[in-house]
């Protein structure tokens, strides 16, 4: 795909009538959704001239979803693609600041490991992220890092000659042997839980040291110790140690911290934190005496707010980061991700030590990068998540001359203009794309088709769909067809809902057991996505307005949007469907009480009470702020916006899924339900799959057979034919 055929396809608006020939391309089926490609990192290289992307995909053989890393670099041809790494477990790629190496983190075991390991060692040492570093010219990759304890996040030293990580508090052999006499295999919840030491790693000692591997003894200290040889200790920190950052000049290192378990259940949990870099770090050198002392991490942030995603000024004196959930500015509440830096040498009490940059943008920061002086995001308006610039914090971000559709995973350089991004849109699924520079986007070429398949199949259109709520608000969502009836009327309609609820759905195409509606639209549903009360991309305000009505005022917006649909014709009144995951589990199930207009209801993970469900989620926070308190504090709020006290209003037939180890919305949630269903005798199907907790991330298998079910039950329940009836 050249740049004259992008302008053509891009020039037409994505809800217009594709020509003729399509209507001759394949449907999509079952197995070919499922064997998508998924596009977890990109990264450009230090001279703009080679990208390292990290990918995603399912092994039905192996039962995983493999995590592998290409290289694309600029040859005689124009470009090449090369698969890096074949383990299937690497991921987090990051370029040495010289280039020379790419390091990553791995679940594979090392060579040395695979065939020592005595069954009492396995469970303590087998396959936890460690630190490898590959050539970008190819070869083997090389294990920096060992042990059973895993590595939680790295960073490159400026100088490319050290490696900063951090790992839980390490144990010698003989603490974890005394600790396995006293307590045998009885969980000690919190009171056993380890803070975490960050190390610096000599590279060059570390490649030695794999050199030298297995030619001589180790030491007794070393047989007995989870300690990497040659790392120094430089800060500890009581807290679990994520997303560290070197400055542009080396000087410093910034990290965020999160509970050690990784509940989210108090806001202080998750704070950034800064220190300064020892001089003299190389272990190769360094004697008892010189070695550095342990720093202690100051804190740059104090505040209501999950940080994340940081990157370093220019000015090696401010640190960017944008906010999960929460707010930097007061008591806890709930809205969008926003750009924000932090002076890092100024106190965080201090006015102004933190600052939000373009604050008159309304909707999320979704995705960004900083090249020298200038900051490119993908934010969200509406359904649409174009690429814009910025200089500085109180500019208005600047969109830039791109496509119709969703930008994210952005990657610059400083010594290049070029900027590499992960692109799609409804009709174009997700590639990898290359722009000599941010203001050629519109030229940009694809560096992967690993999805070129998609392409060639007759895919769903769709289009943006508004509608006023009750109190006069414009509520707006996404309309996808089936395809060969873009703008048809008349048809069979599932209410399709985002989980979060602080997401949206909008101008994007997304292949998995989570998003599936283009599956739904080929298998002759027109889907319905809703951006309820709650939902990012339309201010704030907006979002903040499901507080305390968790489920009663979205689900308003919810039933209005169907009832306009339904009233203009678009909708089929008889055969209407509902479902979702997550947040969407949870909408559907409070949803099939208020109305016996749906037919069918998929519903999974979802909470169906309030009480046991914020004893459970590992994210209570937020929990509580929807409800308007703890359950002891808001009693009947935790009541009313209850499904499982009106769950005798039901007669929808119900299908439900669960992951067995779920601590997000726990799995009892769904055998509450479905027990509740059964005593009722509405037509009901749980499934549990096993090992999986709040994501199907572990068997591919799994999210295939959920999908498969649910269509199955819209079209046994529905009254839709299978595709091609």
């Amino acid at each position: 795909m050249k740049i004259p055929k992008h302008l053509l396809f891009f020039a037409a608006v994505f809800g217009c009538a594709l020509p003729a020939f399509a209507d001759s391309k394949p449907k999509l089926t079952l197995d070919e959704f499922f064997n998508s490609v998924s596009y977890s990192t990109v990264a450009i290289s230090p001279d703009g001239s080679a990208v390292v992307i990290g990918t995603e995909r399912a092994d039905w053989d192996q039962k995983i979803f493999r995590t592998d890393l290409w290289l694309y670099r600029d040859d005689s041809k124009g470009g090449s693609l090369i698969q890096l790494t074949q383990s299937g477990h690497d991921s987090e790629p990051k370029w040495s600041p010289d280039g020379r190496w790419i390091a990553f983190l791995s679940e594979r075991k090392a060579a040395s490991e695979k065939d020592s390991d005595s069954d009492d060692d396995k469970d303590d040492k087998g396959e936890v992220s460690q630190i490898y570093v590959i050539s970008p010219a190819g070869g083997e990759a090389i294990a920096l890092t060992q042990g059973a304890e895993e590595v939680h996040t790295f960073s490159w030293s400026a100088d490319s000659r050290t490696l900063y990580f951090s790992t839980r508090n390490p144990w010698t052999k003989a603490q974890k042997d005394d600790y396995k006499k006293q307590w045998k295999d009885v969980v000690q919840y919190r009171t056993a839980e380890r803070g975490d030491t960050i190390f610096a790693l000599d590279v060059a000692a570390a490649l030695a040291h794999h050199a030298t591997e297995g030619t001589k003894e180790e030491s007794e200290t070393e047989k007995e110790s989870d300690l990497n040889p040659g790392a120094v200790t430089i800060a500890t920190s009581p807290l679990r140690v994520e997303d560290m950052v070197t400055s542009p000049d080396g000087s410093k290192l910034a990290f965020v911290t999160n509970s050690i378990n990784q509940r989210q259940e108090k806001a202080e949990d998750v704070e950034i934190y800064a220190i300064n870099v020892p001089r003299a770090l190389s272990p190769a050198t360094a004697s008892s005496e010189t070695k550095p002392p342990t720093t202690q991490p100051r804190q740059l942030t104090h505040n209501q707010a999950l940080e994340g995603k940081l990157r370093w000024a220019n000015d090696n004196r401010h640190v960017f980061f944008s906010v999960e959930v929460g707010d930097v500015t007061g008591p806890y509440r709930d809205i969008q991700p926003h750009l924000y830096w932090v002076d890092s040498e100024r106190p965080d009490s201090e006015s102004g030590a933190v600052e939000q940059w373009s604050k008159d943008f309304i909707g999320p920061v979704d995705h960004y990068t900083v090249a020298g002086d200038t900051v490119l995001a993908a934010a969200r308006i509406g359904t649409e998540v174009p690429m814009y610039s910025v200089t500085q914090p109180g500019q208005s971000l600047h969109k830039l001359n791109g496509w119709q559709g969703t930008y994210e995973n952005l990657s610059t350089t400083l010594h290049s203009p070029r900027v590499a991004f992960v692109y799609t849109s409804l009709t174009k699924p997700e590639e990898v794309y290359l722009a000599e520079s941010a203001d050629k986007l519109d030229q940009a070429r694809p560096i992967t088709a690993f999805n070129k398949l998609f392409t060639e199949r007759d895919l769903p259109q769709g289009k943006p769909y508004r509608w006023k709520a009750d109190d006069g608000t414009t509520v707006e969502g996404m309309l996808i067809y089936p395809p060969g009836k873009f703008e048809a009327k008349h048809l069979p309609m599932f209410t399709f809902i985002h989980g979060g609820p602080a997401d949206a759905d909008g101008n994007h195409f997304e292949a998995d057991w989570y998003q599936w509606a283009a599956l739904a639209a080929t298998n002759g549903w027109l889907v319905f996505e809703p951006n309820y009360r709650g939902s990012t991309g339309y201010g704030d305000k907006f979002l903040m307005q499901i507080v305390p009505q968790i489920l009663s005022r979205p689900g308003k917006d919810i039933l209005e949007g169907v009832d306009a649909l339904v009233k203009d014709g678009t909708a089929d009144p008889d055969q209407l469907a509902v479902g979702g995951y997550s947040y969407g589990g949870y909408m559907t199930n409070w949803l099939i009480t208020q109305t016996t207009r749906f037919k069918a209801a998929v519903t999974g993970a979802g909470a169906v009470e309030n009480v046991g469900n914020w004893g459970n989620d590992d994210t209570t926070m937020d929990d509580a702020y929807f409800l308007g308190g703890r359950p002891w504090e808001a009693q009947q709020r935790y009541h009313d916006e209850a499904a499982i006290f009106q769950i005798d209003k039901v007669r929808t037939p119900t299908h439900m899924v669960a992951g067995a180890d779920d601590i997000r919305v726990a799995v009892l949630e769904d055998y509450l339900l479905e027990h509740a269903l059964f005593s009722l005798s509405i037509p009901n199907k749980l499934l549990i799959f096993p090992g999986e907790g709040h994501g199907l991330g572990k068997n591919p298998w799994h999210g295939k057979i959920k999908v498969r079910e649910e269509l199955k039950w819209l079209q046994k329940y529905g009254g839709v034919p299978a595709a091609g009836n």
